[in-house]
């Protein structure tokens, strides 16, 4: 791959990103766009290469450092330049999953590949082991190959259970898909049964809460029993006893600074 011409051709891209839609693009280049997401859009740059060009360098840094994990894996493609905006890597054919099966059968053996997945994904490093079933390709000879893996790390909320895939499955599949998982290995399936119940009781509780009415007037004056302020004497013990907690804290502290050897000069 020619990096110079890449660059030059790049000058011509301009990718935006907009807040809960796919990014705007701009292409005066001669390189044709396979796609866009909400991240960054890909062009063809061979018939082997593509280009993935970012709206941030943020979100083309995560994606660089998640595949860059899995480079000794086959389950991802390989990556052939990077610069602040793009990452050149394997173009990924195939049909991916949402699309397969749409016409075929979830069967114990794209089950048994899909938990590997899971698995490699657990072994190279990523925090979120998951993945949407439409970044998921399946090849002619059966493997698997995927994409778009920037939000499997750095995240500051992840699932203990792979949420994404079985949602993304549908609740046929889904069903399907487990059945398998509690063959192949049930102590996983255990795990994951807990974590689906304890996000459908919390889903329970939180639409209970949403629904149900305060009675803000009563509320209001039922509380006035939490004041202290009113009552002069007591007042004065709560505050006697706040005073004291607060000296005592401060004799706590000043007594470990001692032990630490922070007072009179030592290292």
């Amino acid at each position: 791959m020619d990096s110079k011409q890449l660059n030059n051709w790049l000058k011509d891209i301009k990718v935006q990103n907009v807040v809960n839609a796919d990014v705007e693009v701009v292409n005066n280049s001669p390189l044709v766009m396979l796609g866009k997401g909400r991240q960054g859009a890909v062009f063809q740059v061979s018939e082997d290469v593509c280009v993935k060009v970012f709206g941030n360098e943020e979100d083309c840094e995560r994606e660089h450092y998640a595949l860059s994990l899995g480079q000794e894996t086959n389950l991802f493609p390989k990556i052939h330049a990077k610069g602040p905006l793009y990452i050149a890597m394997d173009i990924i054919r195939g049909v991916d999953i949402r699309e397969y099966l749409q016409s075929q059968p979830l069967t114990e053996a794209l089950s048994a590949k899909l938990l590997e997945m899971l698995i490699t994904f657990k072994k190279i490093g990523y925090e979120r082991i998951d993945h949407h079933k439409r970044q998921i390709y399946l090849q002619p000879d059966g493997s698997l190959k995927v994409i778009d893996v920037a939000r499997t790390v750095w995240r500051d909320r992840v699932y203990p259970y792979p949420r994404k895939l079985l949602t993304s499955l549908g609740e046929e599949n889904k069903a399907i898909f487990l059945s398998y998982v509690q063959e192949m290995a049930p102590e996983v399936y255990a795990e994951w049964l807990h974590y689906i119940r304890m996000e459908e009781i919390s889903q329970q509780i939180t639409h209970l809460l949403l629904t149900e009415k305060t009675d803000k007037k009563a509320l209001k004056n039922l509380s006035q029993q939490l004041l202290t302020t009113e009552d002069e004497e007591k007042y004065v013990l709560q505050l006697q006893g706040l005073v004291h907690k607060v000296f005592k804290m401060g004799k706590n502290y000043a007594r470990t600074w001692q032990r630490s050897g922070c007072c009179h000069g030592k290292n």
